[in-house]
C-alpha cells in the first residue's frame, strides 16, 4: 500500500522541551493508571495459567504494561509531575487460589485491549510533544499487534463466535421516511452498523459479567459486595435485552463467560483495585452506549441504549461516592481552582 508523502518543515524547535498540555498530562495520567491496575491483575492471571499460548498471550499484555509504565514515569519525572500511586503490589495476591479459567483471560484480554485502544485513539489527534505522540502511537501500534493475537487465540481455539453474516446488497438503494420507525408502523431490520455494536456491547457485557460476578464472589467489603451485585444484575439485564434485539433479526450472539469463574471466596485483589477497575469497566460501556446511539436510526434502539447508559451512569457514579469515602480516588491533573 503507497504510504502519503512526507512534508518535511524547516524549524529547529525541540517540541520535547515544552511543557506538557492538558490533554498530554490527562491521558498519560488515565493510562498509567490503567495499566498500574493490569499489571498486577497479569501477574495474578500468569501465577494461574496452563495453556501455553494463553500463558504467551499474558506475557506478551503484561510485557506491554510495564513498558508503559516506564516510559510514563521517564516523562513525568522530567516534568516534575508527581508519579500516580496508581496500584502496586500490595493490591494483589497472586498465592491466591485460582479464581478464573484459563479461557476466560483470552476475552479479558480482548476487552481490556479495545479499552486500551479507545484512550490511545481519542489522546493521538490531541496531543502535540513529539515524545508523547510518538508514545500514543507505540502504544495503539503495540496493543493492535496484542489484539491480533487474541483473535487468532480465540479463533484456533474456537472461543468465540464471529460477527453475525448478513446479505450483501444486489445494489445501492435510498431510505424511506420508516427508516427510523421503531415501536409503531413498519420496522425495518437492522442495519450493518447496529448489529455491529450489539455484538461489541454484549461481547464486552458477557466479560464484565464474569468479572464483577467474581468480585461480588471475593470482595471484603459488604457495601461494595452490594454495589458489586446490583451491577452484575444491570449487567445480565443488559445482555438479556441486547440479545433478544439480536434474536428477532435470527442473528446470533456472543456466548456468556460465567461458567469461567470458580468458586473461590479468597480475594487476589485488594477492594480498591476491585472497585476501580469496575467503575472505569462501566465508565467505558457509556462510551459504547453512545457510540451505538450515534450510528443507530430506529427509535427503539436508541431508547433502549439511552436507558441502558443511564442505569449504568449511576452505578459508575454510586461506585465514584465510594472511592472518595474510603480515600482511595487519586487526583486526575485539573486545572487551576478559580472562586467563580
Amino acid at each position: 500500500m503507497q504510504k502519503i508523502k512526507p512534508i518535511k518543515l524547516h524549524t529547529d524547535k525541540t517540541s520535547t522541551t515544552e511543557k506538557l498540555t492538558s490533554t498530554e498530562l490527562g491521558k498519560l495520567w488515565a493510562t498509567y493508571m490503567g495499566n498500574s491496575m493490569g499489571k498486577c491483575i497479569l501477574s495474578y492471571y500468569l501465577h494461574h495459567v496452563e495453556d501455553e499460548y494463553i500463558k504467551a498471550l499474558l506475557e506478551n499484555a503484561l510485557l506491554l504494561s510495564e513498558e508503559f509504565l516506564k516510559i510514563i514515569t521517564d516523562i513525568f519525572t522530567k516534568e516534575n509531575f508527581p508519579v500516580p500511586h496508581g496500584f502496586t503490589e500490595a493490591d494483589v495476591n497472586i498465592q491466591a487460589p485460582r479464581l478464573f479459567q484459563d479461557e476466560f483471560y483470552v476475552h479479558y484480554l480482548k476487552y481490556t485491549a479495545k479499552a486500551g485502544m479507545s484512550i490511545y485513539n481519542v489522546a493521538f489527534p490531541l496531543v502535540y510533544r513529539k515524545d508523547v505522540e510518538e508514545f500514543f502511537r507505540y502504544c495503539m501500534d503495540s496493543t493492535m499487534d496484542l489484539m491480533g493475537q487474541i483473535k487468532e487465540i480465540l479463533m484456533y481455539k474456537g472461543l468465540i463466535i464471529k460477527p453475525p453474516l448478513i446479505p450483501i446488497p444486489e445494489k445501492v438503494t435510498y431510505v424511506h421516511k420508516d427508516f427510523l420507525n421503531g415501536f409503531f408502523g413498519d420496522v425495518r431490520p437492522m442495519h450493518a452498523l447496529e448489529i455491529t455494536h450489539f455484538y461489541d456491547i454484549i461481547e464486552n457485557n458477557t466479560t464484565s459479567r464474569a468479572l464483577i460476578t467474581a468480585f461480588a464472589q471475593v470482595v471484603r467489603d459488604e457495601e461494595i459486595r452490594k454495589l458489586f451485585e446490583r451491577g452484575e444484575e444491570i449487567t445480565q439485564k443488559n445482555i438479556e435485552k441486547d440479545m433478544k434485539m439480536l434474536e428477532k433479526e435470527n442473528l446470533p450472539a456472543p456466548s456468556l463467560l460465567n461458567d469461567l469463574v470458580t468458586t473461590s471466596t479468597f480475594s487476589p485483589f485488594s477492594d480498591k483495585l476491585m472497585l476501580f477497575h469496575k467503575m472505569d469497566m462501566f465508565t467505558i460501556k457509556l462510551r459504547s452506549f453512545g457510540n451505538a446511539a450515534a450510528v443507530n436510526g430506529r427509535h427503539d434502539i436508541a431508547l433502549k441504549h439511552s436507558n441502558a447508559l443511564l442505569k449504568n451512569a449511576n452505578f459508575v457514579q454510586d461506585a465514584a461516592k465510594i472511592m472518595i469515602e474510603k480515600g482511595w480516588f487519586e487526583q486526575p491533573p485539573s486545572a487551576v481552582y478559580s472562586d467563580y
